[in-house]
């Protein structure tokens, strides 16, 4: 049997599944795959109350409500009552994607930093961990995540795709590091360095699908399942075995989210 996992990080709501979602998570529960995070953070509603439906309706998905900072403009006064009564639901475990994108201006940064706060805020009051994108600002983020307010329930910087001393920074402020199909790219050094380099308490395993399928899937759409790929890859990384890195992250991803699904045994 292959040991249990758990994709911390994934978009079955978006379009990309409409045609074939129940193979998709099917395939994940064949390779082991025993919970998977749906986080809801287009630039609307629509995408969090999806990602809660679908929560609701499978006992091995949960959820996450957000809006990607390429969407803070977007972010109107009623956005956060509704935002709020969403994440009170039962199965809604974390709030998120929030943070900051410098990679691409769809934002002003000034907008994406005051909405990241907002949502630190929210995670506060709800009693849930924060889910951090953080692209081309880790100095920037760093600074806001310090300043607060900074959830007891903890969080994580998704995808990260950072270097030793980014990793340092979140890691001294309690955080974790969620590591996706990225970490098997070429180029991808130092996130490989900075994966070697973190606590094994500390580190989660994602897929960030539709995107960013690991090699060998690299172009294709990606899929909960391949989050082996990536499990792999950070086994290789880490000197250890595949069994010992699924032992870890799935504790992990347990403790940080409350999760409530029961692995299998043996």
């Amino acid at each position: 049997m292959l040991p249990p996992l758990v994709d911390s990080h994934c978009h079955l709501d978006f379009e990309d599944f409409k045609d074939d979602l129940p193979a998709v998570m099917e395939r994940a529960r064949a390779a082991g795959i025993i919970a998977m995070m749906c986080v809801g953070s287009a630039g609307d509603l629509a995408t969090a109350e999806r990602a809660v439906e679908l929560a609701a309706k499978e006992p091995d998905v949960f959820a996450a409500i957000g809006i990607h900072p390429h969407d803070a403009a977007k972010i109107t006064p009623e956005f956060w009552p509704a935002l709020e009564e969403l994440a009170r639901k039962p199965r809604v475990v974390a709030i998120g994607e929030t943070g900051l994108d410098y990679f691409y201006d769809h934002s002003p940064h000034q907008v994406q930093r005051d909405v990241f706060v907002r949502f630190l805020g929210l995670a506060t009051a709800t009693n849930r961990p924060i889910v951090c994108h953080v692209r081309d600002a880790h100095e920037d983020a760093a600074a806001v995540l310090r300043q607060g307010p900074l959830p007891d329930a903890g969080g994580v910087i998704h995808c990260f795709s950072g270097n030793v001393e980014h990793a340092r920074r979140y890691l001294d402020l309690g955080l974790h590091l969620s590591f996706s199909g990225v970490i098997t790219f070429k180029k991808a050094d130092d996130i490989r360095e900075a994966c070697a380099f973190a606590p094994a308490d500390r580190i989660l395993v994602e897929t960030d699908a539709p995107y960013l399928a690991p090699v060998p899937h690299r172009g294709k759409r990606n899929e909960p399942a391949f989050v082996r790929q990536t499990l792999e890859a950070v086994a290789r990384v880490r000197g250890i075995s595949p069994g010992q890195v699924a032992d870890t992250t799935t504790a992990n991803a347990f403790r940080l989210f409350n999760l409530n699904v029961t692995p299998p045994v043996g």
